[in-house]
């Protein structure tokens, strides 16, 4: 398989690329994450994602002098959504404490947005979604998780992976490393094609 370009620091995202064998390169560029309020929350994640691409495929073209422009380009943005709220990364501890709460219990979604631009040309773009159904949380719970884990980059305030992800996740219906933030299979049988 080519190498390609991936346009996102996520560890989570390096990491599942890794496990597959998919060989990359990290180049990213600082873009804006608002949208527009018309867009639902699969367009909201795409939308997010087309921009993550576009910028680094502009980075491309001006600081790389065009030789990466044979390579694919992989953005993703995921986003965890609870009665029609998106829950972004929190803005600090007491913000991640209360979006734990507000998944103790409860059903949300977790939607990941991801653009696949080929050569620089031909994109690619779905939303994938996973409904997770999580256990009642206690505060205690909460607040021990964000103290420990300092999940300040994660949408929704949490990784599945991590001690929540042990404790507080009661089942999910879809892909579970969607929910760590790439759904790797789907983007795995995309560039094998």
């Amino acid at each position: 398989m080519q190498e390609i370009i991936l346009a996102s620091h996520s560890p989570r995202r390096k990491e599942l690329l890794e496990k597959v064998g998919i060989p990359f390169i990290v180049v990213t560029k600082t873009t804006d994450e608002s949208y527009p309020s018309s867009l639902s929350a699969s367009d909201i994640a795409i939308y997010i994602a087309r921009n993550k691409a576009m910028a680094v495929k502009e980075k491309i073209t001006a600081d790389f002098h065009g030789e990466l422009n044979h390579k694919t380009i992989l953005a993703a943005d995921t986003i965890v959504v609870i009665d029609d709220t998106i829950l972004g990364k929190p803005a600090n501890r007491a913000d991640a404490i209360r979006m734990i709460l507000s998944l103790s219990n409860r059903k949300h979604q977790v939607i990941t947005g991801v653009v696949l631009l080929f050569n620089n040309e031909k994109e690619v773009a779905f939303a994938e979604i996973t409904d997770v159904y999580f256990n009642a949380v206690s505060e205690n719970e909460a607040a021990y998780y964000v103290d420990n884990y300092q999940p300040f980059d994660k949408a929704g305030g949490y990784a599945i992976q991590e001690w929540i992800g042990y404790v507080g996740v009661k089942a999910i219906k879809g892909d579970y490393y969607n929910v760590m933030g790439l759904p790797i299979n789907k983007i795995y049988n995309l560039l094998c094609k």
